[in-house]
C-alpha cells in the first residue's frame, strides 16, 4: 500500500501548489494547458490500447462495459460523490465536481495505476506508482491550476480506486495474469481515448460509464480459451 499512499499525498501536494498559482494564470494560459493535457491523454490511450492481443475481448469489454456503465450511471453516481465532495468542504468552486471527475479519471484509469497497484499488492514493489506519483504530482499542478479544489479532493477516490486493486491482488494472486494485464491495459487506453476527446471538446463522452469495462475484461479473460 505504500505506493497507493505516496501517490495521494503528491497529488494532495501538487493541487496546493495549482491553486496557489490559478489566481495568477490568465484564462488563455489555462485553455492551453488544457488542451496540452488533453492531447497528452490521447496519445497514451493510442499507446495503451496498442498493447492489445485479443480484438474481441477488447470489442465486448467495452460494449458490455458501456451497456452495464450506462444502466447504472456511473458518471451520475461519480458525480453525485463530487458533489457530496463539494457539500461537506463548503466549496464554491463551480468546477468542483468536473475537477473531481476528470482527475480521477486521469489518475486512475492508466495502465501505470492498474499494473502498479498489482505489482504492490503482488510483490509489495511499489516502484511502478512511485514513478507515476511523480507524474501525477506535476499534472495536479496543471489540473489544479484550471479546474479549481475538485482536483485536490479527486485524491479520495483515487487512494479507494488504488487501495481496492492492490488489496485485490494480494488476495489473488494467481488470477493476475500477463495476458490479463495486457488486456486491461488495452481497455484503459481506450477509456483515456475517450477522456482525451472530450477534455478537448471534440466530443462529450460519458467516460465513466465505461468503467465497467475494466471488470468485464477480467471476466472475458477468464472465459476466453
Amino acid at each position: 500500500m505504500l505506493g497507493t499512499y505516496v501517490n495521494t499525498v503528491a497529488v494532495v501536494a501538487g493541487s496546493l501548489i495549482g491553486l496557489g498559482l490559478r489566481r495568477e494564470l490568465p484564462e488563455r494560459i489555462k485553455k492551453i494547458i488544457f488542451q496540452g493535457i488533453g492531447l497528452v491523454t490521447l496519445f497514451i490511450g493510442i499507446h495503451m490500447a496498442l498493447e492489445n492481443n485479443n480484438l474481441m475481448v477488447l470489442f465486448f469489454s467495452i460494449l458490455l462495459g458501456a451497456i452495464v456503465g450506462e444502466a447504472i450511471d456511473v458518471e451520475k453516481r461519480l458525480e453525485e460523490f463530487g458533489d457530496f465532495l463539494k457539500a461537506k468542504s463548503r466549496s464554491k468552486d463551480e468546477r468542483f465536481t468536473e475537477g473531481v471527475l476528470t482527475a480521477f479519471l486521469i489518475f486512475c484509469v492508466g495502465s501505470m495505476t492498474i499494473i502498479g497497484a498489482i505489482q504492490d499488492g503482488l510483490h509489495g514493489d511499489s516502484s511502478i506508482l512511485i514513478a507515476k506519483s511523480i507524474l501525477d504530482g506535476f499534472v495536479s499542478v496543471s489540473l489544479a491550476s484550471v479546474l479549481g479544489v475538485g482536483v485536490l479532493f479527486s485524491a479520495v477516490p483515487l487512494f479507494i480506486f488504488q487501495a481496492s486493486i492492490t488489496l485485490l491482488a494480494v488476495y489473488s494472486r494467481n488470477f493476475f495474469t500477463e495476458a490479463l494485464l495486457s488486456e486491461l491495459s488495452a481497455v484503459g487506453g481506450i477509456l483515456l481515448l475517450g477522456l482525451g476527446i472530450r477534455i478537448l471538446e471534440i466530443k462529450e463522452i460519458k467516460v465513466a460509464n465505461l468503467l465497467p469495462s475494466l471488470v468485464v475484461v477480467l471476466v472475458l479473460m477468464q472465459l476466453s480459451p
